[in-house]
């Protein structure tokens, strides 16, 4: 690890851990540390994993600390996956943390491997995705009730994702105009073969499938985790500041701890979403296109002594791409606090996410460029918009030194 004091926090993937870890964190209060920085991974393959992705986020941190502050180090590992960009993937990591699921999974891979031009391969893909997400028959009837894309036919679904694919330059420009994916009118021959051609898009599928699983994981982790063991900090520990930070779906978990803080604790002094996958209306009160409705974090800011800074890139392609044709196709505006209306195009802006564009629709959220927020700091509270295209290319690109600098201008114990 290449900072210490480090703790390491872990929760299954109910949000219960081992005893103990409150009582841990608290210690390090007791030898003198008086800011505590928690950092949650998106998806990895394993624990390890994680564990160096902590050590080269923190690696920075000590070199941008005020001379006399004493800050203390957290990873929270919680079970979660990535997929390789291979054409085939290795789903071993899938299997790690769907165990009960592995004949499953063994039987997906197969028939991403073969690719077979059957309409009845991919109603057993179709079916083999609702086994993995554990939707039963009942679900089925009540299609409100699951993502769209588990129950619609899965040839369309499948098509669409290779239009989106096309459209992130995966695939040739000329292949299928974007209006043909809208509509959901793709012919078979449309990028140069038969019905095999859709499987390039069933591995976006798949992908998006175990998303679902992965997206009611990390909030249950951060509400029913995370926040309740922040809340027992606080009470060991009243004096010691809780600086959350979270990348992609660790993002969702640290701010869906905040729902799960026990009424009056306040520990966390500021949040830091570095490229975070859930809607960038999760903290408004009113929805622009359904000024009756909420975002499911609604005022949740309020919760935090600080800043709630979310870090976002234009260059993210798995959020400005993949994550709105998910959501639209989930029949979900992104974790919106209800159901939503309509199926509209990926473009439409109630299916952004937080780490493509900002927080939205809350008023007096502050705009910022990297370059500006490095300069002059954050403001003090409230909802803050970083852009960070300058450095961040990609999803996973937040190995930056600049957006530990971002971290510790939100957490008031820089230079």
């Amino acid at each position: 690890m290449s900072v210490e004091p480090y703790r390491e926090i872990t929760f299954d993937k109910d949000g219960d851990g081992p005893p103990g870890q409150a009582s841990e964190l608290a210690a390090l209060a007791r030898q003198g540390v008086g800011d505590l920085v928690v950092f949650a991974h998106g998806w990895n393959s394993s624990p390890s994993g994680a564990t160096r992705l902590c050590s080269d986020f923190f690696a920075p941190f000590p070199e941008l600390l005020a001379p006399g502050v004493e800050v203390g180090y957290a990873g929270l590992i919680w079970p979660s996956m990535m997929f390789s960009g291979e054409p085939v993937p290795d789903f071993r990591a899938l299997v790690t943390v769907l165990p009960e699921k592995e004949p499953v999974v063994g039987r997906l891979t197969e028939l991403l491997a073969a690719a077979p031009a059957s309409e009845a391969a991919f109603a057993e893909f179709g079916a083999l995705l609702r086994e993995l997400t554990d939707v039963d028959a009942e679900s089925v009837a009540l299609p409100e009730s699951v993502p769209e894309f588990l129950v619609a036919d899965p040839v369309a679904v499948c098509a669409r994702f290779t239009g989106a694919l096309q459209d992130a330059d995966a695939l040739p420009s000329d292949a299928v105009t974007s209006e043909a994916v809208s509509a959901g009118v793709l012919s078979a021959g449309a990028f140069g073969g038969g019905l095999e051609t859709y499987w390039k898009g069933a591995k976006e599928v798949l992908r998006q499938a175990t998303y679902y699983v992965m997206k009611k994981r990390a909030g249950q982790v951060g509400e029913h985790g995370l926040g309740p063991l922040l809340g027992e900090v606080a009470r060991a520990a009243p004096g010691l500041r809780v600086h959350l930070v979270g990348h992609s779906m660790g993002a969702r978990l640290v701010a869906y701890a905040l729902r799960g803080l026990p009424a009056g604790a306040r520990p966390v002094a500021s949040v830091t979403l570095l490229q975070g996958a859930f809607s960038h209306y999760a903290f408004a009160a009113r929805l622009p296109h359904d000024p009756g409705r909420s975002g499911a974090l609604r005022d949740l800011q309020g919760r935090v002594r600080g800043p709630v800074v979310a870090c976002y890139s234009r260059h993210d392609t798995a959020l400005g791409v993949m994550y709105p044709l998910a959501s639209r196709l989930a029949n979900d505006s992104a974790s919106l606090a209800g159901p939503a209306e309509g199926l509209l195009g990926a473009d439409d802006p109630r299916w952004g996410a937080i780490g493509h564009d900002g927080v939205q629709a809350v008023p007096g959220v502050v705009r910022l460029s990297l370059a500006e927020a490095l300069r002059t700091g954050v403001p003090g509270s409230g909802c803050v918009s970083v852009d960070t295209a300058e450095v961040v290319r990609s999803h996973g690109d937040i190995r930056r030194p600049e957006l530990a600098e971002v971290v510790v201008a939100a957490s008031r114990t820089g230079r």
